[in-house]
């Protein structure tokens, strides 16, 4: 493990905003905090916003905080995690995700390894696709004005953060259910450069099954 990830897997998660139940809105600001702090460029150009999610919005990921099992299993409707992949070194990709119980951050193949679990056979309804977001495009397209966790009759169903709502650049205020809705038929059949260039260069990203996730982040441009 190479010095710099030895420094950054002793991060102390709590030094980030979290509001439980609110993923996306926590990674915006880890990206933020992220760019603010040095660990990436002012631009966050080698950080990914990844979305995991189904067409039957029921996602299993293990070591979870929220879980009361022993394995940490929780059965998400989606859950949003950070990726940073350094352009300019040799170092594996690092997943900061808010929500696990492994290091922070942790390096994506044992991420993988431990929270999607690829070898647990699943039924075909809950495979797990993954939507990664160039951030910079993130910060410039997201926008939540968190209806999504409203009752019919208004009420939360999970108490927001204490802070205004994420407007997009662009004055769009509410666009997350673009980015949890996904599905096998979205998801690239070629890894080539040229094709992960393309898509990854568009606001909504590119969609990749569980066996091209760490694939994908070696073709990265």
């Amino acid at each position: 493990m190479s010095s710099v990830t030895t420094e950054l897997t002793e991060m102390d998660a709590t030094r980030f905003q979290h509001t439980p139940y609110y993923c996306e809105e926590n990674v915006y600001l880890l990206c933020k905090t992220l760019c603010e702090n040095g660990v990436t460029d002012e631009t966050g150009s080698d950080l990914f916003v990844v979305f995991i999610s189904n067409e039957k919005k029921q996602v299993p990921l293990w070591h979870q905080k929220a879980s009361t099992r022993a394995d940490g299993i929780v059965l998400w409707d989606y859950h949003v995690i950070c990726v940073q992949r350094k352009k300019e070194s040799d170092s594996e990709p690092l997943v900061w995700d808010l929500d696990s119980t492994l290091p922070f951050p942790s390096p994506l193949a044992s991420y993988v390894t431990e929270t999607i679990q690829p070898s647990f056979q699943l039924f075909a309804e809950y495979q797990r696709f993954f939507r990664v977001v160039h951030a910079p495009l993130f910060f410039k397209h997201f926008a939540s004005d968190r209806r999504h966790m409203k009752e019919p009759d208004g009420s939360w169903t999970a108490q927001p953060p204490p802070y205004e709502p994420i407007v997009a650049q662009d004055g769009i205020l509410h666009n997350l259910s673009e980015y949890i809705a996904m599905s096998a038929a979205e998801t690239l059949s070629s890894l080539d450069p040229e094709t992960v260039r393309s898509a990854i260069s568009q606001q909504l990203g590119v969609v990749v099954s569980h066996t091209q996730l760490q694939d994908l982040f070696t073709k990265l441009p």
